[in-house]
């Protein structure tokens, strides 16, 4: 149990915080749709209830896959994070389609609800919570790319970094700014049936705030199965392999793997070297390109081995050194 506690401490910090904001929001927006049985706030509720329950599943599953190698597990846990977001998007699937069933038996029965300044302050209070999470996301975004931040590009210059962001930040930002978008709709389309009498309007709104969370759901499916199953990293590989035969003695790369093991990533290679070294000279050159591989912003683990040089190019997979190359870690 001590264990379990401690790996706590090192989950992803904006899942937790965008947990207990959602849990909140979610309660504010509970108690509004009961109040007023608004269908916008019934969608924007059973949107912050999933997005509450998945950034819980995120935070407990980014936290247990620090847990160490073991003998049984040498590879270690990296990839219970894509499993647990697997299963997390699967909460948020089933939410999506209740609320665009719901939207759209609104449009067909139209009904009057009240409450109206309820609405307006409850949507406002989420839209700035959902907004100081996104932001908070965004600055964890910059951070893990190692990109400078100040002011608002955490609203803005994130967008460019996020597919390098890791899994679990990836999808708190994501569903935090469909979150914030979907308040901005849902207190449109109230506002409209309120002055308007367009009372479709609120059905309209939480269907497409169902297929925005379908979005989420599709993307983050995507790229957690390839998680799941082992997805190379091909930037680094290819970062990698320049480092590799940048050394004087490396003749060739016989073989060189690089797989994302959920935040982390797990290299292995075999280098081709000049036969005439000495067994010490060829373990010098090993600790070598150990640390400097292990130096590489992401990098868990590293096996190097050695073939000896046969004359016969191997390696193709790259050519040209890459213009942008992955910054070392801290």
């Amino acid at each position: 149990m001590k264990d379990f506690f401690a790996l706590l401490k090192e989950g992803n910090k904006p899942s937790l915080l965008a947990a207990i904001i959602n849990t909140i929001i979610a309660g504010l927006k509970g108690g509004a749709f009961f109040l007023t049985g608004n269908v916008a706030m019934f969608a924007e509720m059973m949107h912050s209830v999933g997005d509450a329950a998945n950034q819980y599943f995120v935070f407990i599953g980014s936290a247990l896959s620090k847990k160490a190698p073991t003998p049984k597990f040498p590879n270690g846990f990296g990839r219970v994070v894509n499993i647990v977001l697997l299963f997390a998007v699967l909460i948020v699937g089933i939410l999506a389609y209740e609320t665009i069933i719901e939207g759209w038996h609104h449009i067909q029965h139209p009904t009057q609800s009240g409450g109206f300044l309820i609405i307006i302050g409850v949507l406002a209070i989420a839209t700035v919570l959902e907004l100081f999470v996104l932001y908070k996301a965004g600055k964890e975004v910059l951070h893990e790319t190692r990109t400078e931040s100040k002011g608002l590009d955490p609203l803005t210059k994130s967008f460019a970094h996020l597919k390098n962001a890791k899994p679990a930040t990836k999808l708190v930002f994501m569903e935090d700014l469909v979150a914030t978008s979907g308040n901005l709709l849902a207190l449109i389309a109230v506002v409209i049936a309120h002055y308007t009498g367009f009372l479709e309007a609120e059905g309209i709104v939480s269907i497409i705030i169902g297929c925005m969370m379908f979005y989420v759901v599709g993307r983050i499916f995507l790229e957690n199965a390839r998680g799941a199953i082992g997805e190379t990293d091909e930037q680094m590989l290819n970062h990698i392999a320049h480092l590799v035969m940048d050394h004087k003695e490396v003749r060739d790369i016989k073989k060189l793997e690089v797989i994302k093991e959920g935040e982390f990533l797990h290299v292995e290679l075999v280098a081709k070297v000049n036969p005439d070294i000495s067994f010490a000279e060829a373990d010098d050159i090993r600790d070598h390109l150990v640390e400097l591989i292990l130096a590489q912003h992401g990098v868990q683990d590293v096996t190097v081995s050695f073939d000896e040089d046969d004359g016969i190019t191997h390696w193709k997979h790259v050519s040209n050194r890459p213009e942008t190359l992955p910054p070392l870690k801290k």
